[in-house]
């Protein structure tokens, strides 16, 4: 099973602008560093703008990385585009919490594949309360860097369609002092959501369920009521997860002009979206933040066929194996 994209006569070509954030760097440790501390990691450098934007030396190191972002921008043609993600993962889940205490192994052949276990359920889960302090972390981060370092705030708002992503972002962004002209309005996104199948947290609810849970969030055309994509048997594999999540920059970077865009997502699919436009893999913790910077180049001709890679069958216990010691 494979998404393909739609027929067309150009396509984009994604690529990371190395040497702006820390988390591009290899000798960043994704393990240690904490993008908060950092803000959001921003690298203290020049630009080729800067003598004419800022020759006394007075604005913030985010206003002058803008300036330079959208300076690109606005020279560039229809035929390249320049825009900043942030990447957001979820908070702690409480599918995150079983699967530490079960192990990964036997989360992956048993627990995973089960609604629950009589305790818990984590069938589309919510966040724990960990997870709620994580992502008031992020939301923390974010009023300090609009107010305190004059971060660009985002212009768009993209969500995975499974109910973490959605509280987190609610919590994360629906409070901030935005400005009138870029209100909190999230769109949700089928594409956007975890590697697909077989692992009943990675089930959305229903289309009427998420919008009595989640009365602020717009979906996108077309979006189904039942979750049309997850199949209890078959695992979708990392390339055709990052195969999904070139599709979804598709058509994010033919669809939104803006410049500024905040992605509200998973461990697996943000995996997958920094495969797709070339950056060095980089692990986010829950309520993690990654932004890119990316630089897209229209393409003339068919799209290439991504490989149609199977997905692959669940190797399952039969029973509740023990706890790994």
């Amino acid at each position: 099973m494979s998404i393909q994209a739609p027929l067309s006569s150009t396509y984009f070509q994604f690529a990371t602008l190395n040497g702006f954030f820390h988390q591009d760097v290899i000798e960043t440790d994704p393990v240690t560093f904490r993008y908060e501390d950092w803000s959001f990691g921003l690298i203290d450098r020049p630009y080729p703008t800067d003598p004419s934007y800022d020759p006394h030396g007075s604005k913030s190191q985010w206003q002058r990385f803008a300036h330079y972002v959208e300076d690109l921008q606005a020279r560039s043609d229809a035929a390249e585009q320049y825009k900043v993600l942030f990447l957001g993962r979820h908070g702690q889940g409480v599918h995150n919490v079983a699967e530490a205490f079960y192990g990964t192994k036997n989360w992956d052949c048993y627990w995973s594949l089960q609604a629950g276990d009589g305790t818990y359920n984590w069938t589309d889960p919510l966040l724990t309360p960990t997870g709620i302090k994580q992502v008031e972390t992020a939301r923390l981060a974010w009023t300090r860097g609009l107010a305190g370092d004059k971060m660009p705030p985002p212009q768009s708002y993209y969500v995975s369609p499974l109910s973490r992503c959605l509280e987190t972002a609610r919590i994360t962004f629906s409070e901030l002092e935005l400005p009138s002209d870029r209100p909190y309005q999230p769109l949700v996104k089928e594409q956007l959501r975890e590697t697909i199948g077989a692992h009943t947290c990675d089930k959305r609810s229903s289309l009427t369920f998420l919008r009595e849970k989640f009365p602020t969030a717009n979906f996108e055309p077309g979006f189904a009521d039942d979750d049309p994509l997850w199949l209890p048997r078959l695992r979708e594999t990392p390339a055709a997860t990052a195969a999904r999540l070139k599709l979804l920059l598709q058509d994010i970077f033919e669809n939104d002009g803006h410049v500024w865009l905040s992605l509200t997502s998973h461990g697996g699919a943000i995996a997958g979206i920094l495969r797709a436009i070339g950056h060095r893999e980089f692990v986010l913790p829950t309520g993690g933040v990654i932004p890119v910077f990316v630089r897209a180049q229209r393409i003339d001709g068919v799209p290439p066929r991504e490989p149609d890679e199977p997905w692959e069958p669940i190797v399952s216990c039969p029973e509740p194996p023990p706890p790994e010691a």
